[in-house]
């Protein structure tokens, strides 16, 4: 799963020389926190469902509620963010989702039982959703135009070292519950009644069955780090503007370190572009051609959820335990393994998408994708509870599909659908592809262990390699190439009526 590269406002293309001013990178970092909340939210549940399992007795499918609670929150929350950005700002959005994710942590850490913890992870998730949206905006109406694209893309790199954090904080605290990891004892003088208490009540709880609170728990902290380094930000220009600010949007360019001259061509750049109306429903309902272009969205959101990438995301070590990796020391760091190929090979789609093409890589991507689960299920099938050797063939095949994932479906699909929607229906064509990849995305979350239960791992990784081989099919004939065109010429091939395979040419 990945956020949208959210299309950057048509502002100042000029090259500028100018060194970058030490605020923007402050500006950058703290917004990308976001994405490091986003990625550690939907990677902490992968080690600590088998602690809550066993705390709170709860069987496969209640798991299945809890896993998919934070995707289905994070529908609403993406849904919605649209109105709250334009209502209430980039910044003041962007605080609210750092407050919601504060507080659903420190809910999921209390939660009684699992009805309560489910909907603390619908909390959880509306800060997901909201973040998802605000952010990568928010990055790309603020940074100026020489780095803006490495501010959405460490964005989108923040989630995937959320994801890994989220699997070595579990990989951790499942030590100390196991036992495998010595327990630090408290030392405190006399007169450190209360520290001492409350370090003995923390240790007591991470070497139980409880340690998922604190799994859950502690991404209250970089949240709270989140929400008091968004207080000092500035707003956006781009929605100062729009609401009548000229004079507070070029205060803000000038906190950037901008000339008069610069400021000037932004400003008018951006009023340039905000005179083109959104009407994205009325265009949907006149235009066969943009519905052609938003039913394309839709559909790689679907391939991208159905590729299997967060069935390894969520059930790591359950998968893991499949293999035939019993001890949960094996399954996590098995994890923490997967999390950190995610980040690695990440940068393979960064480097070469724009000097290969989106399709090559896609193809590529696909078919190693279907390769590797088509193996783990082969694997599975072949009878792994007695040769305890094929499971680390299997672990291989699983780390080969994120490679395959990662460098391909992951970000491409993203940069794809903000390039073939027109200017005039394109935060439409969005929001249907965005909600599309949560929905698509809770639904997977949801039925994983009810597959497994149902037909077996085998004939489950069977099916999604069969799907990844399917997507080929799909790319081939449906999805343009669109390395090296212009928005501009995409629109006016797409409106014109040409295939939607040929609207990169």
């Amino acid at each position: 799963m990945r956020p949208p590269r959210w299309i950057i406002p048509r502002m100042s293309t000029s090259p500028s020389s100018k060194k970058v001013s030490p605020i923007v990178y402050f500006i950058g970092f703290t917004a990308a926190l976001a994405g490091l909340l986003f990625g550690l939210d939907v990677g902490v549940i992968s080690g600590a469902q088998i602690y809550i399992q066993r705390d709170l007795g709860v069987n496969d499918q209640m798991i299945e509620w809890i896993v998919s609670a934070l995707l289905w929150g994070a529908v609403v929350g993406a849904l919605g963010s649209g109105i709250l950005c334009n209502k209430l700002g980039r910044r003041r959005t962007l605080l609210a989702s750092g407050l919601l994710f504060a507080a659903g942590a420190i809910f999921c850490a209390v939660a009684p039982n699992a009805h309560m913890l489910i909907v603390a992870r619908v909390v959880l998730g509306l800060a997901v959703g909201i973040a998802s949206f605000t952010a990568p905006l928010y990055l790309a109406e603020i940074a100026p135009q020489s780095v803006r694209g490495g501010m959405i893309s460490m964005y989108q790199l923040m989630i995937t070292i959320g994801i890994l954090m989220a699997f070595l904080s579990d990989t951790f605290f499942a030590g100390l519950a196991d036992g495998q990891i010595p327990v630090p004892k408290p030392n405190h003088g006399a007169g450190d009644f209360d520290a001492m208490y409350l370090e003995s009540f923390i240790l007591a709880m991470a070497t139980s069955n409880e340690a998922w609170r604190l799994m859950l728990g502690m991404i209250a902290l970089p949240a709270l780090v989140m929400f008091f380094g968004v207080l000092f930000l500035p707003e956006s220009p781009r929605w100062l503007l729009l609401n009548g600010m000229r004079e507070k949007a070029s205060t803000v360019f000038k906190k950037l370190h901008l000339d008069d001259a610069e400021i000037a061509a932004e400003i008018r750049e951006i009023e340039e572009s905000t005179k083109i109306p959104q009407k994205g429903w009325s265009l949907f309902l006149e235009n066969a051609h943009f519905r052609k272009a938003v039913f394309l969205g839709v559909g790689l959101q679907i391939c991208q959820q159905l590729t299997g990438i967060n069935v390894i995301m969520y059930y790591a070590p359950r998968i893991f335990g499949m293999a035939g990796f019993e001890s949960t020391t094996e399954q996590m760091w098995g994890t923490v393994i997967v999390g950190v190929t995610n980040v690695l090979a990440t940068f393979i789609a960064i480097a070469f998408v724009d000097r290969l093409g989106r399709k090559p890589i896609m193809f590529a991507g696909f078919v190693v994708m279907g390769f590797a689960l088509l193996a783990v299920g082969t694997i599975f099938h072949s009878g792994i509870e007695h040769n305890p050797a094929l499971g680390y063939w299997a672990a291989g095949a699983l780390l080969l599909f994120i490679v395959g994932f990662a460098m391909s479906a992951g970000p491409i699909i993203w940069v794809i659908c903000s390039e073939i929607f027109p200017l005039a229906g394109r935060d439409f064509g969005i929001t249907c592809s965005t909600g599309t990849n949560w929905i698509t995305n809770a639904i997977v979350g949801m039925t994983f262990l009810t597959l497994v239960n149902g037909f077996g791992p085998g004939n489950t990784f069977l099916l999604y390699g069969a799907m990844n081989v399917l997507f080929i099919v799909f790319f081939i004939f449906l999805v343009p190439e669109t390395k090296g065109v212009s928005l501009e010429h995409i629109e006016r091939n797409l409106l014109s009526g040409k295939r939607l395979r040929e609207i990169g040419r």
